[in-house]
């Protein structure tokens, strides 16, 4: 019966999430983030500013960037006297284009209100983890009321994810670099080594919907699953992540394809742009999400593999007092993943931490905690008479 009931629960909690996403989408509105390349240009002697600007169909903005013009009275110079080459002037243009439509595909109020609302989220969560102060019950609301304002109400962009993967693929299209995007990247990287990956853990809107479903196929104390759950090695999950960045990276670099679009998970906070390929797709992680912590961010996201290999500069991050600490391993048993056994124990590459602080809830000493500084390494033979 109880498993019939978490269930039901799932089915309920994505239907919402479809749902009021859809409705939100619709109210915010903003422009589809297309970027349009030209594979040529029309030229003509004697060609002013203006006029390449009007027969190429760009706008006059664009136009006095290719050419580095600050005003609109250098518009009627001629093109033939910056001496540009065309090919050097069709890539200027194709980069200039696709800064204006980034721009103007952006909805410049949301997004700084979205992230004055995640440092403020991130900071409250950060210190009930600090005072141990984060049950079952509480952890499941936080994911959920992330999930709500992050996702549903502030929708699929910005996301960590999107910070990386678009700007590959911007830079795969137009040789472009979009500064606002670079920003948003430094300040999620920032978040990544100050605390322990806490932008994935806690504020990426698709990685607290994964968190939460997990969640969803746990007992009451939130230490084991119901359904059967399954910690994949992370040899194994973190290869197939190198290899799908690189596979997306050479696609959009050198291809200008990018191949994460189709499935974007993201969309599930944008029905309408959902297709065929992107349903069956986020169906299945989100099925497999019950049965596996995290899929997407641990076999695909290429911000997840980025921030695994800033958050090894962290400053808080979850350590273990070995002076009180009995070897009992609840903390690793109870771990969604496979990270708590190897930072107990030191045996090995440490995994992604996502700080959900279920170590700390299940630990009888108290020995586990998120705390500034290094880890520190078990003394001699602390697990040889557990693992003997």
């Amino acid at each position: 019966m109880e498993k019939l009931k978490r269930t039901g629960a799932l089915i309920f909690i994505i239907a919402a999430v479809l749902l009021l996403s859809r409705i939100s989408s619709t109210m915010w509105g903003g422009k589809p983030e297309k970027i349009s390349t030209l594979t040529r240009l029309e030229l003509a002697e004697g060609m002013t500013v203006r006029e390449f600007a009007a027969r190429n169909g760009l706008p006059e903005s664009v136009a006095r960037n290719v050419f580095g013009m600050h005003n609109s009275e250098s518009l009627d110079r001629e093109i033939e006297s910056f001496g540009f080459h065309k090919p050097e002037l069709l890539g200027k243009t194709n980069r200039s284009l696709a800064l204006f439509q980034e721009h103007e595909s952006k909805n410049w109020v949301k997004i700084p209100v979205k992230f004055a609302l995640w440092i403020a989220f991130l900071a409250a969560v950060f210190v009930l983890l600090r005072k141990k102060k984060i049950s079952a019950g509480r952890r499941i609301a936080l994911y959920g009321s992330a999930v709500l304002v992050f996702g549903i109400i502030l929708g699929a962009d910005p996301s960590p994810m999107g910070t990386v993967k678009d700007a590959i693929v911007l830079f795969g299209k137009s040789r472009a670099v979009f500064p606002p995007r670079m920003i948003a990247l430094g300040v999620f990287i920032l978040l990544t080594v100050a605390a322990n990956k806490f932008i994935c853990s806690w504020g990426c809107q698709f990685g607290t919907l994964q968190d939460l479903v997990f969640r969803i196929n746990r007992n009451r104390k939130d230490t084991t699953g119901l359904f059967r759950q399954i910690k994949i090695p992370f040899f194994i999950s973190n290869g197939v992540r190198i290899i799908f960045f690189l596979i997306f990276s050479a696609a959009a670099i050198v291809y200008a394809f990018d191949i994460v679009e189709q499935i974007d998970p993201f969309k599930i906070f944008n029905p309408k742009m959902i297709g065929i390929a992107g349903a069956v797709f986020i169906s299945a992680i989100i099925v497999s999400g019950l049965f596996v912590y995290r899929p997407w961010c641990h076999l695909f996201c290429p911000f997840g593999l980025v921030s695994w290999l800033f958050e090894k500069l962290g400053f808080y991050k979850i350590q273990v007092d070995y002076a009180t600490c009995i070897a009992c391993e609840k903390c690793a048993k109870a771990c969604p993943s496979n990270v708590m056994s190897v930072i107990l124990k030191r045996n090995g590459v440490i995994p992604d931490c996502f700080s959900c602080g279920t170590c700390i809830n299940v630990c009888p000493t108290g020995s586990i905690s998120i705390r500034a500084g290094k880890r520190a390494m078990p003394p001699e033979n602390k697990f040889s008479k557990r693992t003997a």
